[in-house]
């Protein structure tokens, strides 16, 4: 049984898709939701479900984002993960960190990589006429949003569409994505899972 910890910063949807899918004969369970920050609302959803948590803030390290790995990796490690689920995780991680995971951790992301890395995927998407937008699971490398991809999910855009309705109606194939791709890689399949 394949031991999975969710990194999470705020209300934490897509990972309580995660911890709800690992049940019956799914090849993993969640032993860690951890945050960068104590307040998130992922947490208490996560404690509700009987999966242990954990908080480093990330706000008194300043920019210091080494000494801020090296305390969120105490609860990490002490959780021995086998698979590290960044799920609405803020924080660009160091490459020093990615490598101490690789090949081992997937992150969800709210557009068709390659295109689109980083933040204001929706508007991006809007602005340049695009005929459909989706969303990625990917593994994490040292370069933002750019691992191999193991799963898309596509989403047509409508006439009227804003950055918001785009969101809402992604994040609905996050939720059913990214727990496919979380079930055949932690069974020890690649292949990418491909839907809409």
């Amino acid at each position: 049984m394949k031991r999975v910890a969710i990194l999470i910063s705020g209300g934490g949807s897509n990972m309580v898709a995660l911890v709800r899918s690992m049940t019956g004969d799914h090849p993993a369970r969640a032993v860690l939701v951890a945050s960068n920050d104590p307040r998130a609302g992922g947490l208490e959803r996560a404690r509700e479900m009987g999966v242990a948590t954990a908080a480093v803030d990330h706000r008194p390290f300043g920019g210091d984002r080494p000494a801020f790995e090296a305390e969120l990796l105490k609860p990490i490690l002490a959780a021995e993960p086998d698979i590290l689920c960044l799920a609405g995780f803020m924080r660009v991680l160091t490459p020093d960190f990615v490598r101490r995971f690789e090949g081992r951790m997937l992150n969800i992301h709210p557009s068709l990589l390659p295109k689109y890395p980083g933040l204001n995927t929706h508007a991006r998407a809007l602005e340049a006429g695009d005929a459909e937008v989706g969303c990625s699971v990917h593994e994490v490398t040292a370069e933002l949003d750019a691992g191999p991809i193991l799963g898309q999910a596509r989403v047509p855009v409508l006439a009227g569409d804003t950055p918001e309705t785009l969101a809402a109606r992604v994040l609905e194939q996050e939720h059913r994505l990214y727990p496919a791709v979380l079930r055949r890689f932690a069974g020890g399949d690649r292949t990418p899972v491909m839907s809409g």
